[in-house]
């Protein structure tokens, strides 16, 4: 599920250098958070970052790919502008 996310970020944006995913499980006493997933994206110039805690794995990969996706996009925008 996760590499298939980041097959097609890496697919648009064409710069992305290497990508490193955490998953993670978090003891709390909330059933709202929990589960964690991390996702950090080296391009040329910069580290990109998303981070989300949920109750469900896919919930909190699904934001976290959403967060460097907008990341993403804002770089290339800049980088176009240039």
């Amino acid at each position: 599920m996760v590499s298939e996310r980041l097959t097609k970020l890496e697919d648009k944006y064409d710069f992305i250098v290497t990508c490193d995913v955490y998953l993670k499980k978090e003891n709390t006493s909330s059933p709202q958070t929990g589960l964690i997933c991390e996702i950090r994206i080296n391009i040329p110039g910069s580290t990109l970052f998303a981070g989300s805690n949920s109750a469900s794995l896919e919930a909190s990969i699904a934001k976290a790919t959403s967060d460097v996706r907008s990341q993403l996009q804002r770089k290339k925008e800049k980088m176009q502008m240039h």
